[in-house]
Parts: structure tokens; sequence; C-alpha cells
């Protein structure tokens, strides 16, 4: 299944405007994603250097540190995490800086939201510039760019938190991934409802990728959280 949204994606936006970022959350995680807020440049640079994104969306003014500092810090670091930079209206010289310092698209403000999410859709599927296009973990196969999943040649329908779950499994295969690292994967940093909704959707995975097809590849560590195996 194909998937009109970016469901299951995790993003940092770092906007200081209060306002824009709150309606900006809203309509992101409306289309599923994890949304992570960082209101100034080193809270949004110590994110983005400690938690794994699918893009971030950087604005230009921001107080502490600016955006072309934070994603020039970034590239340095070897963190290839698409990054969107918004930029001052008219801003010629904002967004040749903006490419300059790293960034991999840009748009002026004020924009269209629906231009938002199509250069958001854009990024995601050109991916980071160290990221494989797709994971493959025995004959399973998570799309993240294309947001599919496939057992073989069987197309898998997943809702995007049940993709989102299994991404975070299938980025680290054979190793063990706990609870919390699921929660901030197809959560967002600041949930705090009951953790326990992961096993829900581990059940659920399991009655989609495994069971069908006499498979137990999504493994429970008593104590220690779940590991996908090929």
């Amino acid at each position: 299944m194909v998937y009109g949204t970016l469901g299951g994606m995790r993003v940092l936006l770092v906007e200081d405007e209060k306002r824009l970022a709150d309606l900006l959350k809203g309509g992101l995680a409306g289309e599923g994603f994890a949304v992570d807020v960082a209101h100034d440049g080193r809270d949004g640079l110590w994110m983005a250097s400690e938690n794994v994104y699918d893009v971030i969306v950087l604005d230009v003014m921001l107080p502490r540190m600016n955006g072309y500092t934070v994603c020039a810090r970034l590239r340095d670091a070897e963190n290839w995490t698409p990054i969107l930079m918004l930029t001052a209206k008219d801003g010629v010289h904002d967004e040749a800086e903006a490419l300059d310092t790293g960034a991999d698209d840009f748009l002026s403000k004020p924009f269209s939201y629906v231009v938002l999410l199509a250069r958001l859709r854009a990024l995601v599927r050109r991916g980071g510039r160290a990221r494989p296009v797709s994971i493959t973990v025995g004959d399973l196969t998570v799309d993240p760019a294309g947001l599919r999943c496939r057992r073989g040649e069987v197309e898998i329908s997943l809702t995007p938190k049940e993709f989102a779950v299994l991404h975070g499994l299938a980025r680290r295969p054979g190793e063990v991934v706990s609870k919390s690292e699921l929660l901030a994967q197809a959560w967002d940093f600041s949930y705090d409802g009951d953790p326990n909704i992961v096993e829900v959707y581990i059940s659920a995975l399991r009655r989609k990728i495994d069971s069908p097809f006499g498979r137990s590849s999504l493994v429970t560590v008593r104590g220690a959280g779940y590991r996908l195996e090929s």
C-alpha cells in the first residue's frame, strides 16, 4: 500500500515563531509524522545530533544560533539528514547561503502548507545522502521513501504507526530495540502516554508480517525490548 501522507516519518521542526511552530506541528502530526520542536538554534542542533530524524525543517532566523550555522555544523559532523530551510521572502542571498551551507532545499516565507508537504515528500523520497533507499531483512523489505512493505513479492498493508514501529526495528536488524526507542521513533520526543501502546503495534505487526507467512521474525526480548530477525 502506498500512502498519500508521510506517515511513519520523524521530523524535527526548528522554528522560533511559536504560533507557526504549533500550526505546523499540528498539521504534520495529522499527516502521520512524529514531530519534535525546537525554538532556538542550539536546542535544534542538540536534538538533531542526539536523535534520528527523516527530515529537518530549519528556519534561518533563530535565537542563540542561526539556521545556517546549525546546518553547517550538522554537515561538518557528517549528519546527512535532509534539511528543508525556511528563508525570508524574496531572500535570494538567503536561498543561496542555505544551499551553500548544505541544505537540500529551501522555502520562502510565507509559504503554502501544500507546497511544504510536497517539498517534504520529495526530500523523504530522496533520503539522506548516506542512507539506503530501502532496508532488507531476510525476505522482508521496508521502503521508508515509498512507505511500502513487502514479504518476498507480497505487498503488506500497514498503518502509518505500524510502519513507523517496523521502520525503527528494521533500521537495526538483529539488535534489541527498547520500547522507549520505538516510542521516540514512532511518536515524538515528548510523548507521555502509556508506553505499552508499543505492544499493541508489535502484535498488529506480527499478524501482518509474520503469521500469514509462517514466520517469527519479530522477537520479544523480555525486559529489554524487541528484535527483528531475518
